[in-house]
């Protein structure tokens, strides 16, 4: 069973839930308290043995791309200024090199279709996907409890979390066949269903990992939702002949995607924050009043 090395990140969105902030800025540079947004899911995929990363991305996110490069000048700047610890934290966020690749989506065809871009890097081997919006705090991180699953059933994982069953309607929720621990085998997939008619209340965060054959599957997949590639009518193809495991994941999701998921992030980031957390709590309690 090959190793998961490799992590697709679409980061080609307009980020049109947060607009205005985004019009200049990818929505992936938002700052979430003291780094951008795609940092925290960037360490959540090293955390987990993650060695190459893909990044799917448009017309102005040139910025992604520079931030995972060096940057001279202030470095130069803050070591003659002898600000150690800040240019110790820059050097933290650098990438070894040759381990980062960018590939383009030129048309917004929807994540199915921004996914297939990455096969030519990915190859024949499985691989993570980690949708750059969701945020998710956990120890150990999200895609490594997941890959622990993987390394002992393979196959194809997905991440899911419980939701009230008043809000099901919101999600895509699976279908579970059976349970055992925070692993559920699964036989289907249901998007935004009626609570009368949701299958579970385990609803998919946004971080996967998936066999090569779903690229083959993603070349001839004709439009669905919003006359976009989408990524689960492929994947309902591959339940057809690949096990679909589930991981109910022991931690917290911000959708950094929507205006108070992003402020819900911030707040969350900086009370956990070893050196800044108990200002941060002081001043949320005293602007509460």
């Amino acid at each position: 069973m090959a190793r998961v090395r490799k992590a697709v990140l679409p980061v080609a969105g307009l980020g049109t839930r947060v607009l205005p902030a985004t019009k200049s800025i990818p929505k992936e540079m938002l700052p979430v308290f003291d780094r951008p947004a795609i940092q925290y899911v960037v360490d959540e995929a090293k955390a987990a043995g993650i060695e190459h990363f893909v990044f799917v991305t448009g017309r102005n996110k040139g910025a992604i791309e520079d931030y995972f490069d060096r940057a001279y000048e202030l470095e130069s700047t803050l070591s003659s200024k002898n600000k150690t610890g800040v240019l110790e934290e820059l050097e933290s966020t650098l990438p070894e090199p040759g381990s980062m690749s960018f590939v383009r989506q030129q048309a917004p065809k929807g994540l199915g279709h921004a996914i297939w871009c990455a096969r030519d890097v990915i190859g024949d081997e499985p691989f993570a996907i980690l949708l750059p919006d969701v945020i998710v705090k956990a120890e150990p991180s999200c895609l490594a409890q997941m890959i622990s699953v993987y390394d002992k059933v393979g196959g194809n994982v997905i991440a899911v979390e419980e939701v009230p069953e008043a809000r099901v309607s919101s999600y895509g929720v699976i279908d579970p066949m059976e349970r055992d621990g925070a692993m559920v085998r699964m036989k289907g997939m249901v998007e935004k269903p009626s609570r009368e008619t949701a299958p579970s209340n385990l609803a998919i965060t946004g971080r996967y990992v998936l066999q090569p054959e779903i690229f083959g599957l993603l070349a001839e997949q004709g439009a669905g939702a919003g006359g976009e590639i989408q990524l689960t009518d492929a994947m309902a193809r591959m339940m057809e002949t690949q096990d679909f495991h589930a991981v109910v994941y022991d931690g917290k999701s911000y959708d950094c995607g929507s205006k108070i998921g992003y402020l819900e992030a911030t707040v969350a980031h900086a009370l956990a924050d070893a050196e800044n957390g108990a200002a941060a709590r002081a001043l949320l309690k005293a602007m509460l009043g």
